[in-house]
């Protein structure tokens, strides 16, 4: 079975390389070798390539840099996976496409369902939603185009929150953290299983549900994270003493781009379908952070 994966520098692009199941070919696009904001590149590499999946893990997540490039957001996260369905209705092959949970507004009190309809605040969110709405279009109640949404995702390496924060308990005293967002973290290296899990499922015959959300298991803010990553690794070794770690508001950090005050997955169907647990967030931290140990 072949996969073409996008993103394959990004955090999850790597992580995916790391754990490939047996018998995929897999095939790797990076952002030089492939410009997800061309939609005739993303097609041509479909006709090309004619892989069995594309597991499109490439994006544009500059969250605030989206508010004033929303075209180039667009053309990123809503025409490549277009492109990508199109030359895929033609060649035969399947999609599974990552998204996020910036598609909800976060007004809402309980976890986000899959089945809910996605109303999004920023350009961000806007332009993922709006790459769901392209998929299916193209392969409407066809099984072929999964859509798996995430959240929070942090990991080993790349840019992410956690490699972000042991940097600053390594260098400040004091670190002033929102706490007032809730939501769960993502393991890159937890959401590759539920990526490669999803793909041999489908292969085996399992018909998946369309829409799919992942997260680590629990819930928690982003103070509460920074907190676990500077005790966490303390006692891995990663940094001597961790910073002081204040809670402030949304109100009080203004960022270009409106944050969900509330983004938790209902994750209950996929896990189920997936045959997959969900790891805590806090063990799934520390086992990243392990890996950044090693690293």
């Amino acid at each position: 079975m072949k996969v073409l994966l996008t993103g394959a520098n990004g955090q999850l692009g790597q992580a995916l390389q790391k754990n490939v199941p047996k018998g995929i070919e897999l095939v790797t696009r990076n952002r030089s070798q492939l410009d997800l904001a061309n939609f005739d590149a993303c097609q041509a590499a479909v006709h090309e390539e004619r892989p069995d999946w594309v597991l499109n893990a490439g994006a544009y997540t500059s969250v605030d840099q989206a508010e004033s490039e929303p075209e180039l957001a667009h053309a990123v996260n809503a025409g490549a996976p277009a492109a990508f369905a199109k030359a895929l209705k033609i060649e035969g092959g399947r999609l599974l496409q990552i998204s996020t949970d910036f598609v909800f507004n976060g007004r809402q009190s309980s976890p986000y369902r899959p089945d809910q309809q996605p109303d999004p605040l920023g350009v961000y969110g806007a332009s993922k939603a709006a790459g769901e709405r392209a998929i299916r279009e193209v392969f409407a109640d066809d099984p072929s185009a999964l859509i798996l949404r995430t959240s929070w995702v942090i990991g080993p390496v790349g840019q992410n929150f956690a490699l972000t924060m042991l940097s600053l308990h390594q260098q400040q005293k004091l670190l002033k953290v929102v706490s007032d967002q809730v939501g769960c973290p993502s393991s890159s290296l937890n959401l590759a299983t539920a990526c490669w899990q999803s793909i041999q499922r489908s292969a085996d015959g399992t018909v998946l549900p369309p829409v799919m959300h992942w997260s680590d298991a629990g819930s928690t803010n982003w103070y509460q994270l920074a907190v676990a990553i500077g005790q966490i690794g303390q006692e891995l070794g990663l940094i001597e003493t961790p910073a002081q770690v204040q809670p402030i508001t949304t109100a009080d950090y203004p960022t270009p781009a409106t944050r969900p005050s509330y983004s938790l997955l209902d994750c209950t169907s996929t896990r189920s379908a997936l045959h997959l647990e969900g790891e805590h967030w806090e063990s799934a931290l520390r086992t990243l952070l392990q890996h950044v140990q090693l690293a």
